[in-house]
């Protein structure tokens, strides 16, 4: 997919995405004000049903007070005698112990009386053994009261006996209100997630189409590095195919040097790809033994004897690490250092210093290698170590690679139960860390 279909859709999808938001903006607005207007009319009459229910409950509560103190005889005054607890629940004060047949009777005859159509539970309490004592939950519909849940009764802070009633299916005003406040969050809630997908879908594309440009420069650059090994060799070859060369023994001589230096230079690449292909796998097996790195430095060191000698750069070993036995896969280690004294001779400066030290760190060998070549800017430190990326550095260095080299070797580290890490600072060199496990001993 190109960089033009990849912008086109990009542009078509924010487009989209902005159409959305805002027309959900929009319709938000226009609802949130519809519905201010029905909440407050909604509101208001709510406000006068409710009170007009409580006033008809008091007034029906307060008729059974008035009979049952007829019944019981008792000259008690029913002055704030009814009092409304919570929205749902209602109090009323009496002075003796109630039979709750008597009073299931009546609370029937005057909320009928009063066009109470709710179902009711009530208890009476008795000051006596301080509890309450359940009456009965009362139906308007027939239902099987013995499967329904009851509610248990709220013991009220009052002298002397009352009994309770409660309305379970009446809600207040003010829990209605919430409760549709979140049938308005939901939308919200919903486009905030919409869009939170397409962020991720984008980063998710520019991630891809930076990876597809990565690999596209790979195929590049190792064509490059193939074929221009290749074709000296078939150059040379021919020279070396003419009979008159026999004659000349010192350019025979160059032209085989030519071919040797060229022959190597395609192993080396092709080992970079069989890495990668070793990283492809996906575990990567590791012939673990007894590995003595200061060995393995001095045998890197001196593989590059020649490179240093042609670009006329002084690699310092500064071993000074008591213990250098790490317990891991010979092969691989060396790889991995050679990656990481490639890369300080390649983007050294000519006639430069590279300083390989070891050191012993809480448990951990620390191998660093330190150039002062032409470094690595800040935002490019984060990518390093990532599959096919290279740093461009323009016209500051003609720098051929793959982009592989670091990533194998932070490969190699985790797989070793170590870590890579890099500190650099543009045009001051870099210096790359590499903390390996120690041998355990025993």
């Amino acid at each position: 997919m190109g960089r033009r279909t990849i912008g086109t859709l990009m542009l078509l999808a924010i487009l989209s995405v902005v159409g959305v938001v805002v027309i959900q903006l929009l319709w938000l607005r226009e609802a949130s004000r519809y519905r201010q207007e029905q909440v407050e009319l909604n509101h208001e009459q709510a406000l006068q049903l409710e009170k007009q229910f409580n006033d008809r409950v008091v007034i029906a509560l307060t008729d059974v007070t008035e009979q049952i103190l007829s019944i019981t005889k008792d000259p008690s005054d029913l002055y704030d005698a009814v009092k409304q607890e919570r929205p749902n629940y209602f109090a009323v004060t009496i002075n003796d112990t109630l039979h709750p047949y008597l009073l299931e009777s009546l609370l029937k005859k005057e909320f009928s009386r009063r066009n109470i159509q709710e179902d009711f539970e009530y208890g009476i309490y008795d000051c006596f053994t301080d509890s309450i004592v359940y009456g009965n939950y009362v139906a308007v519909d027939p239902v099987d009261t013995d499967t329904l849940e009851h509610t248990k009764l709220q013991k009220l802070d009052k002298d002397g006996h009352y009994f309770g009633i409660f309305f379970p299916n009446r809600k207040s005003t003010l829990w209605e209100e919430q409760r549709s406040t979140w049938t308005w969050i939901f939308p919200a809630i919903v486009t905030l997630i919409v869009f939170g997908f397409f962020a991720y879908s984008v980063w998710v594309i520019l991630q891809q189409k930076r990876l597809s440009e990565m690999k596209n420069d790979f195929i590049g650059n190792m064509t490059h590095e193939l074929k221009t090994p290749i074709s000296t060799i078939a150059l040379s070859s021919e020279v070396l195919g003419d009979p008159g060369i026999v004659n000349e023994p010192e350019r025979l001589k160059e032209y085989a040097r030519i071919i040797r230096n060229e022959n190597e230079r395609l192993r080396i690449q092709v080992e970079r790809v069989l890495q990668l292909s070793t990283l492809d796998k996906e575990s990567l097996e590791l012939k673990r033994e007894m590995v003595d790195v200061h060995a393995i430095t001095r045998s890197v060191a001196e593989h590059f004897q020649l490179p240093l000698l042609e670009r006329r750069t002084e690699l310092k070993l500064d071993l000074q690490a008591p213990n250098a036995m790490v317990y891991g896969d010979r092969v691989h280690l060396t790889n991995a250092l050679t990656n990481l004294v490639d890369n300080a001779l390649k983007y050294g400066v000519e006639g430069g210093r590279i300083e390989l030290r070891t050191r012993n760190q809480n448990g951990d060998l620390s191998i660093a290698v330190e150039d002062d070549g032409i470094g690595i800017k800040k935002e490019d430190i984060k990518y390093i170590f990532e599959r096919f990326y290279r740093v461009h550095t323009g016209n500051v260095h003609d720098v051929k690679g793959f982009g592989l080299g670091l990533h194998y070797v932070q490969h190699i580290a985790k797989a070793h139960g170590g870590r890579i890490s890099a500190i650099s600072e543009f045009g001051s060199g870099s210096t790359f860390t590499l903390l390996l496990p120690l041998a355990r001993t025993a």
